[in-house]
């Protein structure tokens, strides 16, 4: 991870005095609970109704003006604050705190008009118009100056506005144009390989392979953005390319940011990641941030909704280094832009919101407050929806919003795990390059298909870069890292060495940084801590199957396994699970490496969800790892909370059946200030219970 630069840093607190994101927690005084606010969408009778509305709804954090540029410069240095000077003066006196927008997310029409060059083009050279959003090259030198002037007049402006607790840099950085190709990006690029490889030209030839197909470079000037090909692309320079583009978005952060905490240093800053996002490296840009953020936006129609953005959640803690993090965005019911956009059934908005706050959150915000009238999203549900506050939607938004505030010494706590799955972006970008052997080993569903057993068994996940200090782990789980660095294998070689416990699954291991091949047999920097060695990929045909059996400990295991298989050979590993078709009977699918003092087992195979719940409760059998309450019912999970003396459990119901769970120990309903003691909770489909440990 590159050094961040100072002007960018999160402010530290002096000796006994908090940072800026610490007082921007104890400002909120309890759980945050608000949405994203765009009052220039509506007459000010509306705007009047929607302060009476949000206290009714205990509403005390609101994003303001994300969008609101061309409003506040409709002309070329024709800046007029009003609106929002009203806007943030009615929050104020209504005790709201605002989370106010850099507004650089949508440059103005204007803007595009004088200046066409900071469209963004794509890679086959078509540049794409305004008229939506994100409409920037972000290498653009003109969009970062009028970005950069409009960030100073507005920190300038509202610096010691008594609303203003939090800065919201842009918006979702990366999700329309992850990349740009224009001319003046492949300037920039070309910038940045200089500063990569120390102006060495030989070394990017050999960090690009570009002896294979006639590549090699003469001069820098040469190179070219991987632009549309008439076959495959270097993927080293793919690659490469992706990083870039990752970094630029992020300066055109550190721009804004670096005016921000100059203006303004005791205001806490944060921009909105979206969760699953490939494009923008969490882990690279969260120690930039004061308090980490993030959009989610889970589908009701897939058949376990809550396990993505569960992984997102344990992303972002593990990204903010386990402090609260906010859900910025989430849907009261439906979304617009899938091609069929359920509603959240009846319990469902409170249930998600529930496990975000189970999985560290503090703050549960949404989009919107009030569902727009017009524009792209005016189909996308608000907190008001169409119908008014006489609605299924806002009488629910409303009774959240008493339940979190039923509970003001929940904030601060923390969450606890023993076991860590490892996610790298680089990795991540690598994997999905083109010319692999088989398309089917993507990130997202991969590393779900360990979250999702690992749920099933009820342990709770931290999910952090390989780079990560492991050691308090028990058991470190490594779905299909392709791209690993040699000091990074080492880390994790030595975590096992001294006692941890490892799960590595199939296509890790393989390429070094720069997409060249760790040769001597797959996985090369990983063979001697798993005590394997593998010849050739086998992956399989799209509707493929193979019968496995489990194998000593696991003989009483039948499954079956899909997508991949390896040409295994044993280097000191015993097997655990082998394949039983005929052609391969007995070969090792799951291995097991007394490696250390520790424990180390690599899957060959995409394993059925029985098989991998099976394999991963025996890891964590022998890790010591157990779950977070014993004995739950399955799609009931529990989260615990503590710090300062305190202690929260939460349930959360997940299935739609009835749940009685008996409790050890002695519990009080957080949410019912008459309760004098639980034993037993019942949980209703999507039910939640938040229970506070007694004395």
């Amino acid at each position: 991870m590159n050094a961040v630069p100072h002007d960018v840093r999160p402010v530290s607190g002096t000796a006994g005095a908090p940072s800026p994101g610490d007082r921007f927690w104890r400002r909120l005084g309890g759980v945050a609970f608000g949405g994203d606010y765009n009052p220039e969408q509506w007459p000010a009778e509306t705007r009047a109704e929607d302060l009476r509305l949000m206290a009714e709804a205990r509403v005390n954090l609101v994003t303001v003006g994300v969008f609101g540029w061309a409003r506040v410069e409709p002309a070329r240095g024709a800046y007029d604050f009003s609106l929002f000077d009203q806007v943030l003066d009615d929050l104020h006196a209504h005790g709201i705190t605002a989370d106010l927008a850099t507004m650089t997310a949508s440059p103005p029409p204007w803007l595009v008009h004088e200046h066409p060059e900071i469209l963004p083009v794509t890679a086959d050279g078509t540049v794409l118009g305004p008229g939506g959003r994100q409409h920037f090259c972000p290498s653009s030198p003109v969009y970062r100056e009028r970005a950069a002037l409009l960030v100073e007049r507005l920190a300038t402006h509202y610096r010691d506005h008594p609303a203003l607790g939090l800065w919201h840099v842009g918006n979702e950085y990366g999700c329309h144009i992850a990349a740009c190709y224009c001319e003046v990006s492949a300037a920039d690029f070309r910038r940045w390989l200089r500063e990569r490889y120390g102006d060495d030209l030989a070394a990017l030839n050999d960090a690009w392979s570009t002896d294979f197909w006639s590549q090699r470079y003469a001069s820098f000037d040469h190179i070219q953005p991987p632009r549309a090909a008439p076959t495959y692309p270097n993927p080293a320079q793919q690659l490469d390319y992706t990083r870039f583009a990752n970094e630029t978005l992020r300066d055109c952060f550190d721009l804004e940011a670096g005016i921000l905490r100059r203006v303004t240093p005791e205001v806490p800053i944060t921009t909105n990641f979206l969760g699953g996002l490939k494009a923008v490296d969490v882990f690279d840009w969260a120690p930039r941030l004061d308090v980490v953020a993030v959009d989610s936006y889970p589908d009701p129609h897939d058949q376990r909704p809550h396990l993505a953005p569960g992984l997102v959640y344990d992303t972002m803690r593990g990204a903010g280094g386990g402090q609260p993090w906010i859900l910025m965005e989430q849907a009261p019911s439906a979304v617009n832009w899938r091609g069929r956009n359920a509603i959240k059934q009846p319990g469902q908005m409170r249930l998600w919101s529930w496990q975000a706050v189970a999985q560290g959150a503090d703050a549960i915000l949404y989009f919107q407050w009030r569902q727009s009238r017009g524009g792209a999203e005016k189909f996308h549900s608000g907190m008001v929806p169409h119908a008014g506050a006489d609605s299924r939607v806002f009488r629910e938004i409303t009774a959240l919003g008493r339940e979190l505030a039923a509970v003001p010494d929940l904030p601060g706590t923390r969450v606890s795990n023993q076991v860590a799955i490892l996610l790298d972006w680089n990795s991540w970008w690598a994997l999905e390059l083109d010319s692999h052997p088989s398309d089917g080993v993507r990130q997202e569903e991969r590393l779900l298909d360990h979250y999702g057993p690992l749920f099933d068994l009820g342990v709770g996940v931290d999910v952090v870069p390989p780079s990560a200090e492991l050691t308090g782990y028990a058991l470190v789980v490594v779905p299909n890292l392709y791209l690993l660095s040699s000091e990074d294998a080492r880390r994790v070689s030595s975590y096992v060495a001294g006692g941890g416990a490892l799960a590595v699954s199939f296509f890790s291991g393989i390429v070094d940084e720069h997409d060249r091949v760790h040769l001597g047999g797959y996985p090369a920097p990983l063979r001697e801590v798993l005590g394997v060695r593998v010849e050739e990929f086998c992956p399989a045909a799209e509707h493929e199957r193979f019968p496995v059996r489990g194998h000593g400990v696991l003989s009483h295991l039948e499954g079956v396994a899909d997508l991949w298989r390896e040409d295994l050979h044993l280097a000191g590993a015993e097997p655990e699970v082998v394949f039983d078709s005929a052609d391969w009977a007995g070969r090792p699918a799951v291995t097991r490496h007394e490696f250390g003092a520790g424990i180390a087992r690599y899957l060959s195979t995409r394993l059925d969800a029985v098989t991998m719940r099976a394999v991963l409760g025996r890891a964590l059998a022998e890790a010591g790892a157990t779950p977070v309450v014993e004995g739950l019912p399955a799609g009931v999970q529990a989260s615990v909370r503590a710090g300062a003396g305190r202690r929260f459990l939460i349930l959360l119901n997940h299935t739609g059946d009835k749940h009685d769970i008996a409790l050890s120990g002695a519990w009080t309903d957080a949410l019912d200030p008459s309760d004098e003691g639980v034993a037993t909770v019942t949980l209703p489909p999507s039910g939640v219970a938040v229970l506070r440990a007694g004395d």
